[in-house]
């Protein structure tokens, strides 16, 4: 290398250094108004599971699975739609909007008088909560170039994590006092909290145009179809083998107007709209479909997990709703360190790949040996198995946007992250759905039938969910049929392991598919904080030869970045 050109090189350099934003107390009140948005979502989606039993038993309720998937359809649905109303209208407003909603649908959960109720009042909820995962991390990928932001992604995720290991507890404990309404209801200062926070401190640039201008841009088309196909397919998955056998019309309808409304929406998207919701653009490289494709199998196993470890240890292990909270405590002490290591390490090494594999092996050995585990199993088996699965969740969780964002423009970066938040989100309907209509089918077969018997003469119905609904009864059965029931329950639930393990492997094997690509250094001009525009307008003034980071940005491929 001539002399020359190593002076241009210590010159950009240099440049790029002075350019980046300067990280002073704005910078970091930012950052603390989108943990505590964070923390809202968080608490909520991990604290729910623990308290469903009692919530179920106290509202005479039978259609448990659509607590969580109602909360999942609204959050997942909106989701892409969430990314680009985000460069319409500015992350700002954006962010107040989900918070607003969110509060009122907690509100509303809280109040809730009847199954129907808290379904629909799980709906508005869900509509926030998908904002507040998805905006806070479209803001930081706004402030923080890729090859930073590994420290980053972990101060979100200590915020995560901490409402993770409380939500489960305050869940639990709610639902023994007989008081779960306000799991929901403790949502409301939170969210004014976080209200407030992100009113007086997220001051970032907002788009130009008036109302008429950005409705316009707004992919009506787009996003009504992606709503419909989720739901539809939601609808199939939480039907099947509970309400309705699988090869019924009731559940292949929804499933195949789901799947074909998919494929119709990628189609539009690619010849419709000027600005798509998903465009094809996201997925032009291989590197990018294995990080969206590790980012949908990932969620499937941990909500499944998350959901069905506490079904486990209060069916079979006799355990309360603070208790089995208590117990499934370790996929967040552990995942959270995990989630650290992998920021960190990305951060010094400025890889992603080796962390990625490293963290599938890990959770496939974790995922595969809960399938050992029966209704006799010393307690601390599954506890001391989840450790596994904990560590390599936590590493996935974090490190699979690297490969998603790497090999496109920043100029990308609200869609990609929020198409990555739909997968991640839609998946967790999955795994929900998939392990309730393992439970239930199951079960179906394997409990006594006069216990079954007993249970649809005092509903009076003949379709009777088997899961939440009686799993407050059997502490109190008698000797034998209380032992069967608990192992109907074990060797139900082994179902789902050995299911989540297949799916684990799928997981592993597309993360073989990534290639190694550089991280940015730069981010997206339009959404700097004015230290940055400043300093990049100097940089430009001083040296003109320089190329502006936003030329970078501009850059129609998103390949050129591969090694």
């Amino acid at each position: 290398m001539s002399a020359s050109s190593v002076d241009v090189v210590k010159v950009s350099e240099a440049a790029a250094s002075e350019s980046r934003p300067k990280r002073d107390l704005k910078f970091w009140l930012i950052i603390v108004s989108l943990c505590v948005s964070l923390f809202c979502s968080a608490l909520d989606f991990t604290g729910v599971a623990t308290a469903l039993p009692t919530i179920v038993h106290d509202l005479n309720g039978a259609d448990f699975a659509w607590v969580g998937t109602s909360y999942a359809i609204s959050a997942t649905a909106l989701l892409p739609f969430n990314g680009g109303l985000s460069e319409i209208f500015g992350r700002r407003l954006m962010m107040l909007i989900t918070l607003a909603l969110f509060a009122l649908g907690s509100a509303l959960c809280g109040a809730a008088q009847s199954m129907e109720w808290l379904i629909a009042a799980r709906v508005v909820q869900g509509l926030g909560g998908g904002g507040l995962i998805s905006v806070p991390n479209i803001i930081v990928s706004d402030l923080v170039p890729l090859h930073e932001r590994g420290a980053f992604v972990s101060i979100l995720g200590l915020s995560w994590a901490l409402a993770s290991a409380l939500g489960p507890l305050i869940g639990g404990a709610l639902a023994n006092a007989g008081q779960w309404r306000w799991f929901f209801y403790m949502n409301l200062p939170i969210s004014g909290l976080a209200f407030v926070a992100v009113f007086i401190f997220v001051k970032l640039p907002i788009p130009s145009g008036t109302l008429q201008e950005k409705l316009a841009r707004i992919d009506w088309g787009g996003n009504a179809i992606v709503v419909a196909s989720t739901t539809s397919v939601v609808i199939g998955l939480t039907w099947g083998g509970v309400n309705f056998a699988w090869s019924s019309f009731h559940v292949l309808v929804p499933l195949i107007l789901g799947a074909v409304g998919f494929v119709a929406f990628l189609l539009y998207e690619g010849f419709v709209p000027k600005r798509p919701v998903v465009a094809w653009s996201l997925l032009n490289n291989i590197t990018s479909i294995s990080g969206y494709l590790q980012t949908f199998l990932h969620p499937i196993i941990t909500v499944a997990c998350i959901y069905y470890l506490a079904t486990y240890y209060q069916a079979c292990k006799d355990a309360s709703a603070m208790r089995s909270a208590v117990l499934i405590l370790t996929l967040a002490l552990v995942s959270t360190p995990a989630l650290i290591t992998m920021g960190l390490s990305v951060n010094k090494l400025q890889v992603y790949r080796p962390q990625l594999w490293l963290a599938w092996v890990v959770y496939l050995a974790g995922i595969g040996s809960l399938i050992a585990v029966d209704a006799d199993s010393h307690v601390a088996l599954p506890v001391g198995l989840t450790c596994l699965v904990a560590f390599g969740s936590g590493i996935i969780y974090g490190g699979t946007f690297y490969p998603i964002l790497s090999p496109l423009p920043v100029t990308e970066n609200a869609y990609a992250i929020s198409f990555l938040y739909f997968c991640r989100s839609f998946a967790g309907v999955w795994g929900i759905a998939i392990g309730g209509a393992i439970l239930q089918n199951q079960l179906a077969k394997k409990l006594p039938a006069e216990f079954i018997a007993n249970i649809q003469a005092q509903t009076g119905s003949a379709s009777v969910e088997l899961t939440y609904s009686v799993i407050p009864l059997i502490r109190d059965l008698p000797e034998p049929l209380k032992s069967e029931v608990r192992h109907a329950f074990g060797e139900s639930i082994s179902l789902i392991w050995k299911v989540m393990t297949a799916i684990c492997g799928a997981g592993f094997l597309v993360s073989l598919l990534m290639r190694d690509v550089p991280m940015h250094t730069k981010t997206d001009q339009r959404w700097a904080l004015e230290e940055m525009n400043r300093n990049t307008s100097s940089l430009e003034q001083a040296d003109p030869d320089l190329e502006s980071p936003s030329k970078e940005m501009s850059s129609p491929t998103s390949t050129d970045h591969l090694k």
